[in-house]
């Protein structure tokens, strides 16, 4: 199912600025030779990861779930002088990959790449968190959201990526495992009195989640 409709996806990434050199590899080389590509967050989702970044301009970012490093770099962008990208990913082969592209661009101190099941590295981290980007298995977002929100600050920001899967959680009946965790993640946002939100249309949808 098409959330968006082609020809506004099209007309979004045309006046969307363009992304840089590095950005534009990655994706490319992912999409030529990774099985799971369609994982990858875009150009126009990145250019959204940038610049909200740009927006906080935080000191502590936390991403679950690198993938091949597209996004981290994304959120690199809008750091504090200082600051850091802790990202995680669980799969060593595309971490590897990620960290190679971030030495291609010169930001093996900004991004502090970990390898491994996120929910044993998160009760290590003892950093207090300005953004939490969760973009990892769906399953376990409620466990993620729960494990980061104590350790995001007061007036931090969270981003969950997902969140409309592929429409599936419009369904009269949600069947799949991973459309059945969006809806009860969407829930369980809502219903948490120690935040707001706003559920945002983009690619498959992103909830922005503000800490009170």
């Amino acid at each position: 199912m098409d959330i968006l409709n082609p020809n506004a996806a099209s007309y979004s990434l045309f006046h969307s600025s363009e992304t840089d050199h590095l950005l534009q590899l990655i994706e490319t080389e992912t999409l030529q030779n990774h099985a799971h590509s369609h994982m990858l967050s875009g150009s126009v989702q990145g250019k959204f990861l940038e610049m909200i970044c740009r927006m906080i301009h935080p000191f502590n970012v936390l991403e679950i779930g690198t993938f091949t490093g597209y996004s981290a770099i994304c959120l690199s962008k809008g750091l504090q002088e200082g600051g850091k990208v802790h990202t995680i990913e669980i799969r060593e082969a595309d971490a590897l990959k990620a960290v190679s592209y971030y030495e291609q661009a010169g930001l093996e101190n900004k991004i502090c790449q970990h390898i491994g099941c996120a929910k044993d590295i998160l009760t290590k981290l003892q950093e207090k968190w300005d953004l939490v980007f969760i973009d990892a298995d769906k399953v376990s977002y409620i466990d993620y959201y729960e494990l980061t929100l104590p350790n995001i600050k007061s007036g931090g920001w969270m981003l969950a990526d997902n969140v409309l899967f592929h429409g599936q959680v419009f369904e009269e009946q949600i069947k799949g495992k991973n459309a059945l965790a969006m809806e009860a993640f969407n829930k369980h946002v809502l219903a948490d009195n120690r935040v707001e939100q706003v559920l945002l249309t983009i690619r498959d949808g992103i909830t922005l989640i503000r800490k009170l």
